[in-house]
């Protein structure tokens, strides 16, 4: 007879049942907590706001049901998620950034009453206070409930059920991940108008929303130099573009609420590459080295910035060339920027320097003026993206609205937009002489429309060659 296995625990083997089912582990879990105060981590000045957004927003929507959802993160793979981030048009709207939150404004008297619903927090004693792995406090920690958000925000807060229980019509917006998955969801019941109306009115910024996109633009110029501190580092211990990368990324997520947009680091042949996200290049002790990152504030409002130094401390001839042409494309462009002028007009502006400097270098096949119309585009070529765009809670803010009130209108006081030439020599490029293979300027500003003109906001970044040398070399030596 074999002797019992006495090495064993004694319950190996045995399927256990899901702790919800386990009376004695949900009576012990469930009781001795000490209560531990919440409250909603705002801004300063976000609510009202908010409030005022909700506001305009209802005197342009009148009569009409209004829906904005937070949304939920998108999965990564598997059961892993990314990190969530709310939805722009309801933070604009809120100035919260609870996942799977949906706001209702109802049509009223003189206006619209505004509701906003929550999923509320799985406390001891709720079953799902260790068993949702989303709301559950065991799992993400204390969090606000839903009068410590009332009291924070200075409106109505319901639970979410009591949207999904009242307004069967209205159950799909809490599932929806992204604002055009809200309109498939919620269909006629709610005005089909939203998603544009909020995107004419972002255009312009209030004065609380320009002192947070103030916040996000010096955050990134701190970050520039971070990171371009590390040049000399990330070439000697063969670091690359990774390092650069995460140095930016781990300062917006110290300094705000982390990157705007995926950070692009392309050094040598890399640096032509519009979207160069990989970051997974080494810096060339000799190339030119394109840095495009923007700091995302608390608030979510973020900076889109981009400069192009010399890995070296120095621009070669040719680097030098292309960095000049830039810039006074660059130029061109910022002097377009004022109320009144058509927004297209910067752009234009800076094409056509950028279009005759080619023609100069040899470069185009046609005459400048053909290269330009319509038909032509040859230039475009070696700037194949747009001069700018506008900038806010996205950094393509706004891009829901109509051609009429976005390309085809003019600027006022309040917009805040990009101006960024570049060009973009790639090194297969076979129409390209062999010194301009592989290079790639960009040259990046966030500015403001003001009353009485535009102001850079991130003009304490250099512009010219000779400043950008300088500046770099000024970062290395600890002399900033």
């Amino acid at each position: 007879m074999t002797a019992p296995d006495t090495t064993r625990p004694p319950y190996a083997g045995t399927r256990y049942p899901r702790l919800a089912q386990v009376p004695a582990f949900t009576e012990f879990v469930s009781r001795d907590w000490a209560d531990v105060p919440t409250r909603p981590q705002l801004p300063a000045g976000a609510a009202a706001a908010a409030s005022a957004h909700r506001d305009r927003l209802s005197a342009a929507l009148p009569g009409q049901v209004i829906v904005a959802a937070a949304g939920h993160a998108p999965v990564r793979n598997d059961d892993a998620h990314y990190g969530f981030r709310a939805d722009s048009g309801f933070v604009w709207l809120t100035a919260c950034q609870v996942e799977g939150a949906v706001i209702v404004l109802w049509p009223a008297s003189g206006g619209h009453d505004a509701v906003l619903y929550l999923p509320p927090p799985f406390r001891p004693g709720d079953a799902g206070f260790f068993s949702d792995a989303n709301h559950g406090e065991l799992w993400v920690g204390p969090s606000a409930g839903l009068p410590e958000w009332a009291d924070a925000l200075g409106m109505t807060v319901e639970p979410l059920a009591a949207l999904e229980r009242r307004h069967p019509e209205l159950r799909g917006a809490a599932a929806a991940r992204s604002a055009a998955a809200l309109a498939a969801e919620v269909g006629a019941e709610v005005s089909p108008e939203v998603e544009g109306a909020l995107a004419r009115l972002r255009m312009v910024k209030d004065a609380w929303e320009i002192g947070q996109l103030r916040e996000a633009v010096d955050a990134t110029v701190a970050g520039f130099g971070a990171v371009v501190a590390e040049v000399p580092r990330a070439i000697a211990d063969g670091l690359g573009e990774r390092w650069l990368q995460g140095t930016f990324d781990r300062h917006a997520r110290t300094y705000g609420n982390g990157p705007g947009y995926s950070t692009i680091v392309g050094s040598g042949a890399h640096a032509p590459i519009l979207h160069w996200v990989r970051c997974d290049g080494d810096i060339v002790p000799d190339a030119a080295l394109l840095l495009d990152m923007g700091v995302e504030a608390r608030s979510l409002y973020t900076a889109d910035v981009t400069r192009t130094v010399p890995a070296s401390g120095t621009f070669s001839p040719a680097q030098r060339d292309v960095h000049d042409l830039v810039e006074r494309a660059h130029r061109a462009g910022l002097d377009r920027i004022r109320p009144g002028v058509e927004y297209l007009d910067f752009h234009f502006a800076a094409m056509e320097v950028v279009a005759q400097g080619l023609h100069d270098w040899g470069l185009l096949p046609v005459s400048v003026d053909e290269a330009l119309s319509p038909e032509g585009q040859q230039h475009r070529r070696y700037l194949a993206c747009g001069i700018g765009h506008h900038l806010g809670l996205d950094v393509h803010d706004c891009s829901q609205a109509h051609y009429e009130e976005y390309m085809g209108a003019a600027l006022e006081p309040g917009v805040v937009m990009t101006v960024e030439p570049g060009l973009y020599f790639h090194a297969h490029d076979l129409t390209l002489p062999p010194e301009l293979r592989g290079i790639g300027v960009r040259l990046e500003d966030d500015v403001l429309v003001t009353d009485a003109g535009s102001e850079v906001l991130s003009a304490a970044l250099p512009i010219s060659a000779d400043e950008v040398e300088a500046w770099t070399r000024a970062q290395w030596t600890g002399e900033r």
